[in-house]
């Protein structure tokens, strides 16, 4: 009995750490597979230095599948495969002999495999330079992640030609950005921007290597290399190298970790890491590429470092955006983002009645420039003379003066920055009385206190002016404030009436004048006849009239209060209110003019659009929504959303068209919850319920909408369709989801054949907003991040389980 213990007690000390080594060996047999929960045990190289598995990320219930390195505190990733959405719990990765590495959500389906696998897997190994390979069974490599990069490079690794490093979209969404490194078939290694993942085009160039000779291909460049060292270097064809890192710049002692790595903010860089950290130790910036990004990206095409009408300036190499001052971010989360005007230079009649310093004033900033967006130079000029002329010419938002010359620019502004080597000034608009406080992060002139000493001046002046002078202003103010009770100024129409700074108020002979007496139709819906016409201001401008003809006419005040809360809103997915008309019985309002029509011309003509321009078309609008009902100062519910109102700009940009006009529906009627509204095929089921109407009517609406823009095909169809072929879209949605058929939605549409992931998606956020019980629909915040790849969309349930 003690002789079997001993052997049982030997047994435990001796083969225990070999079971242990056997775990870390870095090897991973086929059958083999982890769970995505925080318990889960990565598989681990066999120094323990890299893992492979599943890293929880900071925001929701959400699971990145990675390699990253094991030892260092903050787990830094390193690699990531191209999956659109984040990882839901309970998914799953594993070795398959025949498919390698399987990514499956947790009913099974299909998220992420390997690929161009010709040969079965006999086992995968993390080796310990963060390399997975997939092997068969005479140990050849049929497999590995460096071949197929994210947007880090290890010591040992290289991107050879036509391989690419893309961007993250930030620090913590592993969607993809739009950043691109690439190593050309000529031999340059250059670093581009690509405003949309989808185009085929790449934008601004900036960076390049200039490895490239054409007189002798020989002497090209043709592999980025990134030795064990941390050194990175060009390979040319003929052996030599060109090396990128300077020999000082990363300690190349064995006792440090390295990467390299195209950051979420457009910067190439490399890192050094102490593998005796303390815990305490952050990654150190060896080198980086381009030194200046605000200034290296200097294209006409795209929006530069930062979003459109952003500024860029340098800090310690990394790029800050900032709006400057007057503009906010249009997504308040994502400082890259653009940055929308408060005010937008209109050509009115209010600019040509008296003089420009009247209704405008200039806001200085220095050592600023956007390089491009001019509409004329003016030179040899003055700084004074630069302010005056953006003053005085309607058109224009900022001037730049530098060099004795003034360039006049107009929205929106590209290429943004803010550095002293610029020597530049520039000059904002904006209506008096409304220029924006200055906020501390944005360097301009010390205009705060000089306004604080004006206002102390022009104080003391009235207070000590003659008994005389006062009364005379006293009297003045009582005499103005007689006559405008009694009504006696009716010629006079200020345009902040309002309450809006750029919304102006038209009369209705400019109106009819600028429509060639309403001649020129172009729609008509719900709220009345749409004219096209020209801004009665000689600027030729087209406009889009609208004359509303279902408004009561005794509800001035209540018509001028909506119409303010509509000219508040500001997005690049919303049309913009330009003006207004309130004129005895005349009731109007004055848009941009779209002249890419309505999505419903668009979706149904006799061609079938673009895949990829549908889908940004559909994003567009998810994120026109989700701003109307959460993002607002009022809350505004659509209440028609269709095809028909979203209009296409000229780069196909969906724009929303009617928000806000719910209310000035009928005004004159009780607002009761069966006063329905919205058209046949959109409208919610709520409408005909006794209950209670919220955004959620609205986010029905978009489901319906979106299945229209998947399958291009009208949510209610006439019989000779096709006699007995579904004539309602929403049901055969919902069958051929449930049958797994969606080829059938998409038939002959190659592009979306071949984004299977993308429509599955998109068919179940569709799904998800059609549900009859209002509870169940996501927000639209939600269905937009859905619809972008940030949140998990999971199987919804049938949309009228009492049908």
């Amino acid at each position: 009995m003690a002789y079997a213990l001993f052997n049982f007690i030997f047994l435990i000390i001796f083969l225990l750490p070999l079971c242990t080594f056997s775990q870390n060996n870095g090897t991973i047999t086929v059958g083999t597979s982890i769970v995505a929960t925080e318990r889960s045990t990565p598989w681990l190289s066999p120094s323990g230095d890299f893992a492979f598995g599943f890293k929880k990320l900071r925001s929701n219930d959400m699971f990145q599948l990675a390699i990253w390195y094991d030892k260092i505190p903050n787990k830094t990733v390193v690699w990531y495969p191209n999956v659109t959405n984040p990882i839901s719990r309970d998914s799953t990765v594993g070795i398959d002999a025949q498919n390698g590495l399987v990514l499956r959500d947790p009913q099974g389906r299909l998220l992420w495999s390997t690929i161009d696998i010709d040969d079965d897997v006999s086992h995968g190994f993390l080796n310990d330079t963060g390399n997975f390979v997939l092997v068969r069974s005479d140990s050849v490599s049929i497999w590995d992640s460096f071949n197929y990069p994210s947007d880090t490079l290890l010591p040992t690794q290289i991107i050879a030609i036509n391989g690419t490093l893309v961007s993250r979209k930030s620090e913590t969404n592993f969607s993809r950005g739009r950043f691109y490194l690439r190593m050309l078939n000529e031999g340059n290694l250059v670093l581009n921007t690509r405003s949309v993942p989808t185009n085929s085009d790449f934008d601004d160039e900036y960076y390049n290597s200039q490895t490239s000779d054409p007189a002798n291909d020989s002497n090209s460049g043709y592999q980025l290399v990134f030795n064990e060292r941390g050194s990175l270097y060009v390979l040319r064809r003929n052996g030599e190298r060109t090396d990128l890192t300077t020999k000082r710049s990363i300690p190349t002692t064995s006792d440090h970790y390295y990467r390299a790595i195209l950051d979420f903010d457009g910067v190439f860089r490399t890192y050094y890491y102490p593998r005796s950290s303390s815990g305490d130790q952050e990654w150190t910036v060896a080198e980086y590429w381009p030194q200046n990004i605000c200034m290296e990206i200097d294209g006409q095409k795209g929006s530069g470092a930062c979003g459109y009408n952003s500024v860029c300036r340098l800090e310690n190499g990394k790029p800050i955006c900032q709006c400057p001052l007057g503009f906010y971010l249009s997504e308040p989360n994502d400082p890259f983002s653009d940055c929308n005007p408060k005010f937008i230079p209109i050509c009115g009649e209010d600019d040509q009645k008296g003089s420009a310093e009247d209704v405008y004033e200039m806001s200085e900033v220095s050592d600023t420039d956007w390089p491009f967006s001019d509409f004329e130079q003016l030179a040899p000029f003055t700084e004074s003379d630069c302010k005056n002329a953006c003053l005085n010419d309607c058109l224009c938002a900022v001037s730049i003066y530098r060099n004795n010359s003034c360039w006049k620019k107009k929205l929106p502004l590209s290429n943004g920055r803010l550095d002293t080597a610029i020597n530049a000034k520039a000059f904002f608009k904006f209506r008096k009385g409304n220029i924006p406080v200055q906020g501390s992060n944005f360097p301009t002139p010390e205009k705060k206190k000089k306004d604080q000493g004006t206002l102390i001046l022009v104080g003391s002046v009235l207070l000590g002016s003659s008994l005389f002078v006062n009364f005379m202003f006293v009297g003045a103010a009582c005499l103005g404030f007689f006559l405008i009770y009694n009504k006696k100024i009716t010629n006079i129409r200020p345009v902040h009436d309002t309450g809006v700074v750029n919304l102006r108020c038209f009369t209705y002979k400019e109106l009819a004048q600028a429509t060639d007496g309403f001649k020129e139709e172009l729609g008509r819906g719900a709220f009345g006849i749409v004219y096209k016409g020209v801004m009665p201001t000689g600027s030729n401008s087209t406009i889009a009239v609208k004359k509303l003809d279902r408004v009561a006419q005794d509800t001035e005040k209540e018509f001028k209060t909506e119409v303010s809360v509509i000219g508040q809103t500001h997005h690049k997915n919303l049309v913009r209110l330009l003006g207004f008309c309130e004129e005895g019985p005349h009731r109007m309002l004055v848009y941009e003019y779209m002249n890419n029509g309505t999505l419903a011309s668009f979706l149904f003509g006799d061609l079938k659009p673009n895949w990829n321009r549908r889908i940004q078309i559909a994003l567009g609008i998810a994120r026109g929504l989700a701003y109307l009902h959460e993002e607002c100062s009022t809350q505004i519910i659509h209440c028609d959303i269709k095809p028909q109102n979203i209009l296409l700009d000229e780069y196909f940009n969906a724009r929303i068209s009617d928000f806000g006009l719910a209310k000035l529906l009928m005004m004159n009627q009780s607002r009761t919850l069966t006063n329905i509204r919205g058209t046949k095929g959109y409208v919610a089921p709520e409408w005909f319920r006794n209950t209670q109407v919220t955004a959620k009517v609205d986010v029905y609406s978009f489901g319906v909408l979106l299945l229209e823009i998947i399958t291009c095909r009208k949510s209610l169809i006439d019989l000779e369709f096709g006699e007995g072929e579904n004539p309602i879209l929403t049901d055969w949605v919902w069958d051929c989801f449930q049958d797994g058929t969606l080829d059938t939605l998409v038939k002959n549409d190659t592009e979306a054949l071949n984004d299977k992931k993308r429509l599955e998606t998109f068919v179940m956020v569709g799904i998800w907003c059609i549900q009859e019980d209002s509870s169940l629909r996501p927000t639209m915040r939600k269905v937009s991040q859905m619809l972008e790849g940030t949140l998990e969309v999971n199987i919804p349930p049938c949309p009228s389980p009492f049908a």
